[in-house]
């Protein structure tokens, strides 16, 4: 390295000095100069903007840019001789903000001496309230010079400077944005960016500008349109990097031998198919086929199912499992809860019937056995279950993170299926693989929840994708409504009044409810959203002192959060007097869970009140409503999930959304996601509105954390530049896999600096 050269390998100790590298390293964990030079700017204002103070709220940590309106100063003789304080208010014209300042001794005032009234500054620090106003208190600040140090201030410079784009970084109480610029302009003005990681073709290709040059312009852009280049050239590093990293996780996963697990004529499979009462769809089939095909490889398969609620993923999975304990193998299906676990217990043996009876009186002759291993299985059922696994007498072992335990050991594991796949992390998949005895059994996933496209090229990149978007014959429509309840009280009795009608119709209902009733709100900590658009849930009864269904709380109109356990009591004793309702939610003891969906599902319940609980794997044909209880609190794909639960047979189906509080306090978010719950029940159409409202971080959850995120690249909008990058990466990588030639060496060096350890790329490094 050249004397004076940064390089973006260059400890921040070496480029900017001990004190400021370490304030950066405890801040935001940087430990070198690529590492800073990829901390961008979150906005940017020109010297002629002015910050719109009136959107500030108590807590935040801000940094405002705006102009000094008055200063005053005060003697503080009770706190000592020489103390005092400062009030400086500063404005943006439309709104004021306090500044407070206080010293000890005469020295101390010399902070406030350069904020004299005209005098422009940005100002950070966090947001308190004194009495009735907003204040900064002791914000750290730094004026901006209005010209250039000895300049004729022209119109033209004069308009120039104050167009001139300033940014602004994310920071913290000890690293402000104006240190990370200084720290940002120290090393970027001796940059040596380096061999440029995407190849001269491709930026030639898609008009992209050069790596330097997009660094220099993403840090002090020259205009709008200097941005929208160097943000445009960023997008694809992000972009070509991961799916680089993807397609050689695929080469590498294809390159590992597997048993073949091959299709066997008139074996247990083609015997299931004959006893199916119902024609598969033409989707069912295609991606039957596929699977079929995969698991004869002598190459792991790695498949992503995903498809509308209801639109049989199950029937496929099945299919795919007794395809291998035909080829002799086994098949394990993880499931994220004792109740998902237990509904696909029951739905797999009562669907193969006599074939999953092996060993008993009445099985079929190619039966196999089906073993069940959750956290609540009993001592002498557990070593039954534990023993015919390890024999290889269960065919297919259903159960939950108890799959996961080391005394569960597979005679031949050849097929690993996992439902729900979101609710797992990537280890808790590793442990389950780990079981077969080579290590590399096929793996089928599965998700209820649609993915939008952008998010199964990136996350899901190495897995190749089957979607089913046509639904079996036989089911009906579901009619959405939005019921605000808070807002128009008699909404809600008409709304019971509903429920009773189906019911006497012969149909079933569930009634969702945030909370349980007793103890921490929730059911289970991932059951309930955040509370992004307004306040934190009140965590009083939902039951008032007359024993009705609270309507509204004081002059807000606000619903009380309504539980289960109160809601049932209500229900049973007012609107819905005379029916047989059930009560389900996590804190039951698992039989008494098996036991309500038991009687649910066999119509002796007409209205179960739950939990969320009940998002996914419950399948009871005959229930036509939904009713979700604050329904402006639940994300979009919860709200599709639950709706699911309904219009599982011939007659049509109602959601009922009631809202708990006005719709004056619904955020835009809340009011989204109502909106599109009435307008659409396309799945893929909710998951697009789902990431765009809540972001890939909200929308994938913290255990899909293996990927880094996208800095610059957005999931919601960026899906050309995904996918054209997507293309371009294993183009590459299927001509040259291990990154060897000399033309890919910045794409190789890049790929073991930022992804090492990461995906488990077995062909770099």
């Amino acid at each position: 390295m050249l004397p004076g050269v940064s390089t973006l390998g260059e400890p921040l100790t070496r480029a900017l000095g001990p004190k400021t590298a370490k304030a950066l390293e405890a801040a935001f964990g940087m430990g070198t100069v690529g590492d800073l030079l990829r901390h961008y700017p979150r906005r940017y204002y020109t010297r002629g903007e002015l910050t719109d103070l009136s959107s500030l709220r108590e807590g935040d940590h801000v940094t405002v840019l705006a102009r000094v309106d008055h200063v005053g100063t005060h003697q503080m003789p009770s706190k000592g001789r020489n103390a005092g304080r400062a009030e400086v208010i500063i404005t943006d014209d439309r709104a004021k903000l306090v500044l407070t300042f206080f010293w000890r001794h005469a020295g101390g005032r010399y902070v406030v001496k350069p904020l004299v009234p005209g005098v422009v500054g940005m100002f950070a620090g966090t947001v308190s309230r004194f009495r009735t106003r907003l204040q900064l208190v002791h914000p750290e600040y730094e004026l901006l010079p209005g010209a250039p140090p000895n300049a004729d201030l022209t119109p033209e410079l004069a308009a120039e400077f104050a167009a001139e784009m300033i940014p602004v970084y994310p920071a913290s109480a000890k690293a402000s944005s104006w240190m990370i610029a200084r720290a940002v302009k120290t090393v970027l003005d001796p940059l040596d960016a380096g061999e440029d990681p995407l190849p001269a073709e491709l930026r030639e290709r898609h008009g992209l500008a050069g790596r330097a040059e997009a660094i220099r312009a993403i840090h002090r852009p020259l205009d709008q349109a200097d941005l929208k280049r160097a943000r445009e050239r960023l997008k694809w590093d992000e972009a070509f990097l991961l799916q680089a990293a993807l397609a050689q996780r695929r080469l590498a996963a294809a390159a590992m031998p597997a048993m073949p697990r091959p299709h066997v004529d008139g074996g247990i499979a083609d015997e299931f198919d004959a006893r199916l009462p119902f024609t598969l769809t033409a989707g069912q089939v295609a991606v039957g086929e596929t699977i079929a095909g995969e698991l004869a490889c002598a190459y792991p398969m790695h498949r992503l199912l995903q498809g509308e609620v209801g639109s049989g993923k199950t029937v496929i999975a099945i299919r795919a499992m007794l395809q291998v304990v035909d080829a002799g193998g086994q098949a394990a299906l993880l499931a994220p809860t004792e109740v998902l676990a237990q509904q696909h217990y029951r739905s797999v043996t009562g669907m193969l019937g006599p074939l999953a009876q092996a060993g008993q009186l009445g099985a079929a002759e190619h039966a196999t056995g089906v073993a069940l291993l959750t956290g609540s299985v009993g001592a002498a059922a557990r070593r039954s279950a534990l023993s015919d696994v390890f024999t290889g007498d269960a065919g297919i072992v259903i159960g939950t993170h108890a799959l996961l335990e080391e005394q569960v050991q597979f005679s031949d594991l050849g097929l690993v299926v996992i439902d729900e796949q979101h609710r797992f992390g990537v280890e808790q998949r590793d442990a389950l693989r780990a079981k077969a005895a080579d290590n590399r059994p096929h793996v089928l996933v599965m998700t209820a929840t649609p993915i939008p496209r952008t998010v199964a090229m990136t996350v899901y990149g190495d897995l190749e994708t089957s979607t089913l978007t046509e639904l079996p014959a036989g089911r009906s429509a579901i009619a959405t409504h939005v019921v605000p309840a808070a807002d128009k009280p008699h909404f809600l009795e008409r709304t019971w009044e509903r429920v009773r009608e189906e019911v006497t119709r012969g149909r079933q209902a569930y009634v969702v409810c945030p909370r349980i009733g007793e103890g921490p709100e929730t059911d289970d900590a991932d059951d309930y959203p955040s509370e992004d658009d307004f306040g934190p849930v009140d965590s009083s009864g939902a039951v008032d002192s007359s024993g009705a269904i609270p309507r509204g709380i004081g002059e807000t109109g606000r619903r009380q959060p309504l539980a289960v356990l109160d809601v049932a009591a209500t229900l049973d004793a007012g609107p819905l007097a005379g029916l047989r309702l059930g009560i389900l939610h996590g804190r039951l003891h698992p039989e008494e869970k098996d036991r309500v969906m038991r009687e649910f599902s066999a119509g002796a319940i007409d209205v179960l009140v739950a939990t969320t609980v009940v998002e996914v794997g419950v399948d009871v044909p005959n229930a036509t409503v939904m009713l979700i209880e604050h329904a402006e609190r639940f994300g979009l794909s919860q709200l599709h999930q639950l709706r699911g639960r309904v219009g599982r047979g011939a007659a049509k189906s109602h959601c009922l959304l009631l809202t708990g509080t006005s719709g004056a306090e619904w955020g835009p978010a809340a009011r989204k996601r109502l909106q599109v719950m009435e307008e659409t029940t396309d799945g893929f159409r909710i998951a697009e509105a789902d990431l765009e409202v809540r972001g890939p971080g909200e929308f994938l959850g913290t255990k899909q954390s293996g990927l880094p995120d996208f800095a610059v690249a957005e999931l919601a909008r960026d899906q050309t530049i995904l996918q054209e990058a997507r293309e371009e990466a294993f183009a590459l990588v299927e001509e040259d896999p291990e990154m060897r030639s000399p033309e890919n060496a910045a794409v190789r060096e890049q790929l073991l600096h930022r992804w090492r350890g990461r995906l488990s790329l077995a062909r770099v490094g």
